[in-house]
């Protein structure tokens, strides 16, 4: 028999009409994150610098947004006991900070010149900072669907 916990549904502190903020951001830095690698690869394979320049302005906007989503999270990471008392919320907080701190250092590192530091130190950091997120967007899944973090409601009102 699967592991099917019923939680009651917390809401999260870091909302606005009851509706939580974080997961709403979130999508933006998830995008634009790993979108990166893919034009750094690009860029790898055809050295046209469009990528170089696509790469940057795609991990600027991943850094910027993901702070905002950090904000967010912190929010409800601080406030919300539950996700503390879980190693789901542990390893979602700890590698998506881990991910931006990396994102940054990448950013930074392509600061006034795009095209060089791509191959191979950008596009390693920007491989690492996917596979990161992969491994915390799970994890961010579990905090919602079986902790019952920012969801409203009795479980017998969710589908």
């Amino acid at each position: 028999m699967p592991d099917v916990r019923i939680v009651e549904g917390v809401k999260s502190r870091a909302a606005v009409a009851g509706h939580p903020l974080h997961p709403m951001i979130v999508p933006f830095p998830v995008a634009m994150l790993p979108a990166a690698l893919l034009t750094d690869i690009v860029f790898a394979l055809t050295s046209n610098a469009f990528w170089a320049g696509a790469s940057f302005w795609l991990l600027a906007g991943g850094v910027v947004t993901g702070a905002l989503a950090a904000v967010l999270g912190l929010i409800d990471f601080a406030s919300i006991p539950r996700v503390r008392a879980v190693k789901d919320g542990w390893i979602h907080f700890l590698g998506n900070a881990a991910a931006l701190v990396i994102a940054i250092a990448n950013v930074l590192l392509r600061f006034g010149n795009v095209a060089d530091p791509i191959v191979p130190l950008g596009l390693g950091m920007s491989a690492v900072v996917a596979l990161i997120l992969v491994v915390t967007g799970w994890y961010g899944g579990e905090l919602t669907y079986r902790h019952g973090v920012g969801v409203v409601g009795p479980p017998a009102s969710r589908p």
